[in-house]
C-alpha cells in the first residue's frame, strides 16, 4: 500500500505548478509521480489546498449502525439470539452483513453474549 506524502511536498509541488512550471516538470523534479502532481494540482484548485485524504480505520460499519435500535430490540425481545440469527434477521430486512459485522458492532457497543455468569477462579482445582 502506497503511503502518503507529506504536506510540505504536496504544498511545494502545487506552489511550483502554480509558478509555472509542468505538471511533468515538478513531478520529475520532487520525484514524485506524474499522477499525484497532476491529482494534488487539481485538488489545490478545487479546494484551496491538496490534502491527503484521513487513511485506515473503519468506513463500513455505518451501515449496521443505522440498525443499531433494531438489534438491541432483537437482544431484548430474545436475550439468547446467536449472532447467526441476528444476520439473517438483518439480510431479510436488506441488510446484507457478515458475521464479523455483528460481531464488531457488539464489540464497539460492549454488548457481550456469554451466557452464564463467571466464576472465581479455584486455587485447587480447575473449574469449568
Amino acid at each position: 500500500m502506497a503511503r502518503t506524502l507529506c504536506q510540505d511536498l504536496r504544498d511545494r509541488v502545487v506552489a511550483a505548478i502554480d509558478g509555472g512550471m509542468s505538471c511533468r516538470a515538478a513531478a520529475a523534479h520532487f520525484d514524485v509521480s506524474i499522477s499525484s502532481a497532476i491529482r494534488w494540482r487539481r485538488l489545490a484548485l478545487q479546494h484551496g489546498r491538496a490534502v491527503a485524504r484521513p487513511r485506515g480505520g473503519d468506513r463500513h460499519s455505518g451501515r449496521i449502525e443505522a440498525h443499531g435500535d433494531f438489534i438491541k430490540a432483537l437482544l431484548a425481545e430474545q436475550g439468547d439470539i446467536t449472532l447467526t440469527e441476528i444476520q439473517t434477521r438483518l439480510t431479510e430486512r436488506g441488510v446484507p452483513v457478515g458475521i464479523g459485522t455483528v460481531h464488531r458492532f457488539f464489540a464497539r457497543h460492549g454488548i457481550t453474549r456469554k451466557k452464564r455468569p463467571g466464576t472465581r477462579s479455584s486455587r485447587i482445582s480447575p473449574t469449568s
